[in-house]
């Protein structure tokens, strides 16, 4: 790795872990950094789940005052997050990519389609206030499920996932959901990381470029995200999420 392509890794995962903090989605800032120093595609895919990672835990370091009053309703959701995310790594170790690369763009669509009609939606299911709280134990445990399996796979746009599901079951501004969606990511790119240290082909210089720059760019993130107004949030985050399910769209049939 020459310089040129360290910089380059630098700045996307700064970028990343901006992203990440605030909307997700930054794999999509650097998988194809990975991809544009040479590295194979599953090779970067596995590193570079490795190497965003510790942003996570700067957002949730940097969110921790949105946690407060959650912290045990999230816990108990980390291990179908963990269970889930284990699911979605093997499926990565052992199926090709390319059957999963077309079901990805409509699960992000969707997923950003949820949190833009969130208040229709909320009207057709239920406010989260007149929720039982069994139903919407029962609720989070599938939602957090079927993200955590995308989020072992591939995970960009995990966040915009999570969001979306959380903020259709949960009577919380958006940035508290948002605190949420990051320690529910954190754990399954820690789950990621010890799964594919173990049996995946991580490149573990580029991590060492990468993990850092997306730690700086995640504390700051999640520090944005606090000052911004709920409306202006979740537009960003379906701006971020349409963008990103269009371009994995494309890249998946054309």
């Amino acid at each position: 790795m020459d310089l040129s392509q360290a910089v380059l890794l630098v700045a996307a995962g700064l970028a990343a872990g901006l992203m990440n903090a605030i909307a997700g989605g930054g794999s999509l800032i650097t998988f194809p950094a990975l991809l544009g120093i040479g590295l194979p595609s599953v090779p970067a895919n596995v590193s570079n789940s490795v190497a965003v990672c510790p942003g996570y835990f700067a957002s949730v370091y940097g969110s921790r005052h949105e946690l407060r009053g959650q912290v045990r309703r999230t816990v108990l959701l980390l291990p179908t997050a963990v269970a889930g995310s284990v699911a979605g790594c093997v499926l990565l170790l052992i199926t090709p990519d390319s059957a999963f690369d077309k079901v990805v763009p409509f699960l992000v669509l969707g997923a950003t389609a949820v949190l833009a009609f969130q208040d229709q939606l909320r009207r057709v299911v239920g406010h989260p206030a007149r929720i039982s709280p069994s139903r919407q134990q029962g609720l989070l445990h599938g939602m957090v499920a079927i993200g955590s399996v995308y989020g072992g796979y591939f995970g960009a746009a995990l966040g915009v996932m999570f969001v979306a599901g959380l903020a259709l079951v949960l009577d919380e501004s958006l940035a508290r959901v948002t605190a949420v969606k990051n320690l529910l990511s954190a754990t399954v790119g820690l789950t990621t990381v010890v799964v594919f240290a173990l049996f995946g082909p991580v490149n573990w210089a580029t991590v060492a470029v990468l993990a850092p720059a997306t730690i700086v760019g995640g504390y700051f993130g999640a520090r944005l995200a606090r000052r911004l107004r709920s409306g202006v949030l979740k537009l960003i985050i379906v701006i971020f999420g349409t963008g990103i399910g269009l371009y994995l769209l494309v890249h998946a049939f054309i």
